[in-house]
């Protein structure tokens, strides 16, 4: 079966690439033997709709071409499915080999090791092994959220998704219709940034909130989406990175490391607590409820209100 799918898929992709005009299903019916044996319409579709979705997940680039008839045809055009010689010096193949191996242990392993094999039939150096198991540096980005696959193929496909979503103030999730634009990690958590279509502003979601299903959406994007370094200020912001003011907490003794470090300045209280001035932001608060017991916020107060509303959310369940 799995030769026969593959097989299938190759005379799919040499006819959309051999074509110079876009050819109909019908067309591409009559020219592949498989599809001649397929029962009936409706399984045709439903295998075609699935090879052309392979295909694209391969990295084939496949046009959708609508004639003045109404008539949909597909083309895969050679000067778009054509990459330029690829040269990859010492420093650059160690990096590529670096950063498969953050994937090793994460969603994204299956995917990392194929780029890989494809690197090195472009010219990889043989003698980098990214698994080498006595590298100076083990570097893991943890994936555990079901929603991360189905979000990364979204922002890479530009489409729409739902998602039922709870905020750290909220005891229900409730429904987000989403144009996802990028994943970032920040402090070992995943976020998205994308457009929120529900209140027509850009919004960052963390997929440690996200409840259920990532279900896909018909249409294209309707908000412009930003470049990459505007997306990741977004995030930074989102976590917390912007600062403008101080906050004062007190926090116990030997814990709160991360804290510790960001502090202006840090006062023995005696009694196993300590005072700490640190930097305060948007998102300090989603942060401070993560230490539980070890963090107490002294001011502002607005911030102090912030986390009893986070940790009565947390309570409620």
């Amino acid at each position: 079966m799995a030769i026969a799918k593959a097989e299938r898929l190759m005379n799919l992709a040499l006819c959309l690439l051999g074509t110079r005009r876009p050819l109909s299903k019908r067309e591409l019916r009559e020219s592949i033997e498989a599809y001649l044996e397929a029962g009936n319409d409706d399984s045709f579709n439903r295998m075609f709709e699935r090879d052309k979705d392979d295909l694209r997940e391969l990295g084939l680039v496949i046009e959708t071409v609508e004639n003045l008839d109404g008539d949909v045809g597909y083309l895969a055009r050679r000067d778009s499915n054509r990459l330029p010689p690829i040269t990859i010096d010492a420093e650059e193949a160690a990096a590529l080999g670096l950063a498969a191996k953050v994937w090793q242990q994460a969603r994204l392993a299956g995917a990392a090791s194929g780029a890989l094999q494809k690197l090195r039939a472009a010219g990889l150096p043989e003698d980098v092994d990214p698994y080498e198991a006595h590298s100076a540096l083990e570097p893991r980005i943890p994936v555990h959220e079901a929603s991360f696959e189905p979000l990364m193929l979204a922002c890479r496909d530009r489409r729409p998704v739902a998602f039922d979503y709870r905020k750290a103030t909220a005891a229900r999730p409730e429904q987000r219709h989403v144009e996802p634009w990028a994943l970032e990690c920040w402090r070992g958590h995943w976020y998205l940034a994308g457009w929120d279509r529900d209140r027509g502003a850009e919004r960052v979601f963390r997929l440690s909130r996200i409840t259920g299903k990532v279900r896909a959406r018909a249409g294209k994007f309707t908000a412009d989406v930003p470049d990459v370094v505007t997306v990741r200020e977004t995030v930074a912001g989102w976590a917390g990175e912007s600062a403008d003011r101080s906050a004062l907490i007190r926090l116990r003794t030997g814990a709160g490391y991360p804290l510790r470090a960001k502090a202006a300045h840090i006062r023995e209280l005696g009694e196993g607590w300590d005072e700490l001035e640190i930097p305060y932001g948007h998102g300090l608060d989603a942060w401070l409820v993560e230490f539980g017991p070890d963090v107490v916020v002294l001011e502002p107060a607005e911030l102090r209100a912030d986390v009893v509303d986070r940790l009565r959310a947390v309570a409620k369940g």
